[in-house]
């Protein structure tokens, strides 16, 4: 990954994807269903409780539940998302650095006169 430093709102997100071994789809899903990665343990508890389903089709079910479709048109994985973040803050830095630049040779009062 590149420098960027990670945002804490997406940290909770690399550790789901560690911890319970969710694919970049499968996180990309959960983040558009609005789900607390905090929460996850207690929907991946199938062991214990034989009726629910594992946490990986958990999640692609409920997105098909939803949208229709069995996965996004366009998968962003953690680290994509965090480098457009970074970019899109490079660029608005930069932008704001133009603006607030005065132009040189401009002063209060015109000379000509």
């Amino acid at each position: 990954m590149s420098t960027a430093k990670i945002p804490p709102k997406l940290l909770p997100w690399f550790e789901a994807r560690k911890r319970y071994r969710l694919t970049h789809a499968q996180i990309h899903m959960a983040r558009e269903l609005g789900l607390n990665p905090r929460k996850f343990g207690s929907l991946a508890n199938h062991r214990q409780e034989p009726w629910k389903a594992p946490l990986p089709q958990f999640i692609e079910q409920i997105y098909f539940k939803r949208f229709g479709v069995d996965r996004p048109a366009q998968v962003l994985s953690l680290e994509e998302v965090v480098s457009r973040q970074h970019a899109k803050k490079e660029r608005k830095r930069e932008a704001k650095e133009v603006n607030t630049v005065p132009p040189q040779g401009v002063s209060g009062a015109d000379e000509s006169q």
